[in-house]
């Protein structure tokens, strides 16, 4: 697996993870609200993060992810290649090449929680809304001192 930078001709691809990957991961999360957000990602987000793909050998996109200013912003896994070290990967990654050290995650994601805090990022506050102002609880998180 290599980790690449992402280009705009890779936004449909990375929309179609993004979707599936927020399907499979959070239940939570109701249809108008991930349908508000898909046009915001791939119109609006995508262009403002530090872009990075994991791709298998045969190039295929297996997972993505996006820092800004020390915030990993998005990190997302195609459903079939969860449990393959692609998160992991694209995590360290933006740990050591991007100098991400913060990471939002919601609160009701208990597998993304979960992730986060076995490569080293602790709870150090809570928002009761999201980046939308939707009632969905943010958990901010940081990279522990090694």
């Amino acid at each position: 697996m290599n980790v690449e930078s992402a280009g705009k001709q890779d936004y449909l691809t990375l929309i179609a993870i993004w979707e599936a990957s927020v399907r499979a991961t959070h239940d939570f999360l109701a249809e108008e609200d991930l349908q508000e957000l898909k046009p915001l990602i791939l119109d609006q987000y995508f262009d403002v993060v530090d872009l990075m793909c994991a791709k298998n050998d045969e190039g295929e996109i297996l997972g993505f992810c996006g820092v800004h200013d020390g915030n990993i912003e998005m990190l997302f896994v195609s459903p079939e290649a969860r449990g393959k070290g692609v998160g992991s990967l694209l995590a360290q990654y933006a740990i050591e090449a991007q100098g991400a050290t913060r990471v939002d995650v919601n609160e009701q994601n208990h597998q993304a929680l979960g992730f986060y805090r076995h490569i080293g990022f602790s709870v150090t506050g809570r928002s009761p809304l999201d980046g939308q102002g939707k009632p969905y609880p943010l958990l901010h998180m940081e990279l522990s001192e090694a």
